[in-house]
């Protein structure tokens, strides 16, 4: 897709990506927080998140009906990212160690 030369240069695709940042930062900060009604009612928020589950068809929930489905998207995801520990073996073995030691309390 080619620019137009009467709009090259100009709009926030067109900006160094830290200005984005710095503008796109702003949007939440400019809402007060009196209204903000999630962060100020969690049970509002967890009614939000309910409804909004319940507006989709078990047809459609393709997870919950295909646990199979569900695996192999998280082993995709997993493998796309690199996998958190993929690349660093030593925080794989000091994470290792923390979540061994946190289940011996139990």
């Amino acid at each position: 897709m080619t620019k137009d030369s009467n709009t090259r240069g100009r709009g926030f695709a067109s900006m160094d990506e830290g200005k984005q940042r710095d503008i796109a930062s702003k949007g939440g900060s400019s809402v007060p927080n009196e209204k903000r009604s999630f962060s100020q009612d969690s049970g509002l928020a967890a009614a939000a998140g309910r409804k909004g589950g319940r507006n989709v068809p078990d047809e459609k929930r393709s997870f919950s009906q295909n646990r199979g489905l569900a695996a192999e998207a998280g082993r995709k995801g997993g493998q796309a990212s690199g996998g958190n520990f993929a690349n660093d073996p030593a925080r794989a073995a000091e994470a290792g160690r923390k979540g061994g030691a946190s289940h011996a309390h139990r």
